[in-house]
């Protein structure tokens, strides 16, 4: 996702944190429990490995996600949330409790995923 530019209200700078397809997904499994980059491709089908590597070095950058290399003779990295990444659940719990409250909305007046509302419908069939 294209980054936005800042503004005075802060949204942008939020939605550049967690905006996009992979980072709310990639949030929640290293809240759950620490996790590998192999452990993660795994659990996130559909993510290539650039997409993944290029999503962590921007969580890591806005300090939601910690990375830890651990030495050995191989080595070992693994990614955990950070205590301000972990300050992102309550606002996420917020925006998913809504968009479940728009979803049976738009379920209940039959406009659910890829309907067409019915004041366009009539517009355009006529």
């Amino acid at each position: 996702m294209k980054r936005l530019q800042q503004d005075d209200c802060g949204f942008a700078s939020a939605l550049n944190a967690i905006g996009g397809k992979w980072k709310t997904l990639i949030l929640w499994e290293v809240n759950i429990e620490p996790r590998r980059f192999g452990e993660l491709r795994r659990l996130l089908p559909g993510i290539s490995e650039k997409v993944l590597a290029q999503q962590l070095r921007e969580m890591e950058a806005d300090r939601l996600v910690r990375r830890e290399v651990f030495p050995g003779a191989v080595q070992r990295v693994e990614y955990s949330v950070t205590e301000f990444g972990k300050t992102l659940n309550e606002a996420v719990t917020v925006l998913s409790t809504w968009g479940k409250e728009h979803q049976a909305r738009l379920a209940a007046k039959g406009e659910g995923c890829g309907a067409i509302p019915a004041e366009t419908e009539t517009a355009v069939l006529g």
